[in-house]
């Protein structure tokens, strides 16, 4: 299958290497082609894992969008949320009907995306998907080299329009045998795993965050208090996925680090041992706050709102969280409210999911 990967971080460049030693076509987009030039003149990634270090070639490195996506049957964004807007108006004039594009995760950036595409004229009928996690916890370890330490076993997945939901899933599934259907693309969006992990932890470790060079939120920064309003987090998450009629299963977050029922499987230990995620982390512009908060667990504050479901840990998470940054974000840009979605009801939002605007 012809498959474009989108964007230069750490699930890029595995995502492209693992799809390529699985036999698929692969083109890798990057908008810096500085950045890019080692993989462009090699033709190939470097990947690590439990296996060995081996060498794997694809078809084709790119800075321009449209060598990367003409023709691919499948558009996959390993990328943060907060790429989504440049990426979608970069896309637009390249889109084809019957393509598929795959957030992993999403952020409810596969209805973001879509209309974007379509201010940018794109009048193409694609697909929108989006999962619960990067497919891959995965470090680049230089300008061509990326360590894959576990792959997601189990992919929930919701498409927009969700009318599409059989024909897209079916195509995102020859390249990720892990994924499965959840529902529409709301649906989706609440099974994003980050705004659940990231927020406690960035919040309840911000002391020696600030003041050590680099800390590891997943080892030293795990502890009973912080795992305790996670837990509480996730409730909250689950039940404003049941508020909305979804069904099980729910992939609670405890499974992720008690159990291997979650995305992962038994993935906290092996996260915590590979010490890859010992970092510097900036309260002001890190992606767990630019992109899980101020994004993604605002967003799942607002659907809590708008369903009327309790939700004091999201928001009292986005009220220190804003305390420090200095912004009120209960009207950031994924809301329901800054979507113009906020106004709808039940029905009426049910429709627009499965049809499309």
């Amino acid at each position: 299958m012809k498959i474009a990967v989108l964007g230069g971080g750490h699930g890029c460049y595995a995502a492209a290497a693992d799809l390529a030693e699985a036999g698929h076509e692969v083109r890798l987009w990057r908008r810096d082609a500085a950045a890019l030039a080692e993989v462009i003149e090699s033709g190939a990634i470097t990947l690590v894992d439990e296996r060995d270090r081996r060498e794997v070639a694809f078809t084709r490195a790119t800075a321009d969008i449209g060598q990367a996506i003409a023709g691919a049957e499948l558009i996959v964004l390993p990328t943060p949320a907060l790429a989504q807007a440049d990426i979608a108006a970069a896309m637009a004039p390249h889109l084809e009907s019957g393509q598929v594009v795959f957030l992993a995760p999403g952020s409810f950036g596969s209805f973001v995306m879509a209309r974007l595409v379509r201010a940018h004229g794109s009048r193409a009928d694609v697909a929108w998907a989006e999962t619960g996690t990067l497919p891959w916890l995965a470090r680049k370890l230089g300008a061509r080299e990326v360590r894959v330490t576990m792959r997601a076993v189990r992919l929930p997945t919701g498409v927009y329009p969700a009318r599409q939901s059989d024909a897209a899933l079916a195509v995102i599934a020859r390249a990720f045998r892990a994924v499965h259907a959840c529902g529409d693309a709301l649906s989706g969006a609440l099974m994003n795993a980050g705004p659940i992990i990231h927020p406690p932890l960035i919040v309840m470790n911000a002391a020696p965050l600030q003041h050590f060079e680099r800390w590891d939120i997943h080892a030293e920064g795990t502890q009973p208090a912080v795992r305790a309003v996670t837990d509480r987090l996730d409730l909250e998450r689950i039940a404003v996925r049941e508020a909305l009629g979804y069904a099980a299963p729910h992939y609670p977050l405890a499974d992720h680090y008690a159990n291997d029922r979650w995305m992962y499987g038994d993935a906290h230990k092996k996260l915590v041992d590979s010490g890859d995620w010992r970092e510097h982390i900036d309260l002001h512009t890190h992606r767990y706050v630019a992109e899980d908060t101020e994004l993604g667990l605002a967003f799942l504050a607002s659907v809590a709102r708008w369903c009327g479901v309790d939700a004091p840990i999201a928001h009292g998470l986005l009220a220190v969280t804003g305390g420090f940054l200095g912004r009120d974000l209960r009207h950031g840009p994924r809301t329901l409210e800054a979507l113009g979605l906020a106004g709808l009801d039940r029905s009426a939002l049910q429709r627009l999911l499965h049809d499309s605007e």
